[in-house]
């Protein structure tokens, strides 16, 4: 079915349950921080730098000044992490955002170049103390819309029942038999030729050009996601410290990183961090991410540098979480596409509806 007069009354009607699903799930998540003492915030989506994540593309424009001076690039946000975490030095101790965020390039049934992001931030908290916030949150968007299990398609899963905790080197060693830290002697620099062997053992094929990180994700596709959140919601945590992206280091194990993602029917929902507040190690962060992002893309986003202002002036001890709304309500109501949960789709072309 084309994207295209989504608006006739015989196309949009169909739609009609999973859209109230969605404005009950809105209001349930509204009453869920209220009652929490969190405080919804606005933050701009034009920004100087959209994100640094180096895969991610962004929409950029430039901002036209009216008095004469030189246009400045801006970019739509790929989410609004920096802007809260400035609120969090700002003195906002505990604050969420049903944000618009925007990344180029994607288009799937599970992604849209335009989606709701829910993110929330708590200064003081735990990265154990943000698992029990998404559990409590889907449970009351669950019971808010009457839903007993999230489903999508023919598989389901019972977020009332205790979510799984699973490590990701437990992933690794359960269902594809590697010992991913062996891997990674230099936790910083893990061995990609290491990596590519043990891949090469249980029948997955790489490349030369691959590296550490691209094996790691071929192993998650291909044996690990399609055990993930079925039956229960599980909770996959521990990265390796390479992938740490915006956390810090665990305190527990210095090889591994203060995150973790959430996963419901094989669908990832959610990325938490214990949020790094080291303005010295974010900018060496930033620098190598964008190194990367040139030596695959051509291209290189700016650093936000008020964003390392800010976190040098200080930003307290915190975690932070980005749960992609419109995934959540698509197991709400039962749905296959992101598309089914959208009042009205962006237009790009063919819809992706497999």
């Amino acid at each position: 079915m084309s994207g295209k007069e989504w608006w006739r009354p015989e196309i949009f009607t169909r739609r009609r349950g999973a859209l109230q699903i969605r404005s009950q799930a809105i209001t349930a998540t509204r009453t869920f921080f209220a009652e929490r003492d969190f405080i919804e915030v606005e933050t701009p989506c034009l920004q100087v730098s959209p994100g640094m994540e180096p895969h991610l593309k962004a929409f950029s424009t430039a901002f036209v000044d009216p008095y004469g001076e030189a246009d400045q690039p801006l970019h739509l946000h790929t989410s609004p992490e920096f802007a809260m975490k400035k609120l969090l030095v700002a003195g906002v101790p505990r604050l969420y955002q049903m944000a618009r965020v925007f990344r180029n390039s994607e288009r799937s049934p599970t992604h849209h170049p335009e989606f709701t992001m829910l993110e929330w931030y708590r200064a003081g908290a735990s990265l154990a103390d943000l698992m029990t916030d998404t559990e409590d949150l889907v449970r009351a968007c669950a019971r808010r819309v009457g839903a007993p299990l999230l489903r999508r398609g023919e598989t389901e899963c019972d977020p009332f029942q205790p979510w799984r905790r699973l490590s990701v080197p437990e992933a690794f060693r359960d269902y594809a038999g590697i010992d991913l830290l062996a891997t990674a002697p230099d936790p910083i620099r893990p061995d990609t030729a290491l990596l590519a062997a043990e891949a090469g053992r249980i029948g997955i094929s790489v490349s030369t050009s691959d590296r550490w990180d691209d094996i790691f994700f071929k192993i998650m596709l291909d044996r690990i996601e399609p055990h993930l959140g079925y039956g229960v919601p599980v909770i996959l945590h521990s990265y390796p410290v390479s992938m740490a992206a915006l956390s810090r280091p665990s305190p527990a194990d210095p090889r591994l990183a203060e995150r973790f993602e959430v996963y419901g029917c094989g669908v990832e929902l959610a990325n938490a961090f214990g949020e790094l507040t080291d303005p010295v190690e974010q900018r060496k962060r930033f620098e190598a991410d964008m190194a990367l992002k040139y030596t695959l893309y051509g291209e290189r986003y700016p650093v936000d540098e008020d964003f390392l202002a800010a976190l040098d002036y200080g930003m307290p001890d915190s975690a932070g979480i980005a749960l992609g709304f419109d995934r959540l309500v698509m197991l709400l109501a039962g749905v296959q596409t992101i598309d089914e949960v959208l009042w009205a789709p962006v237009t790009t072309g063919p819809r992706y509806d497999r």
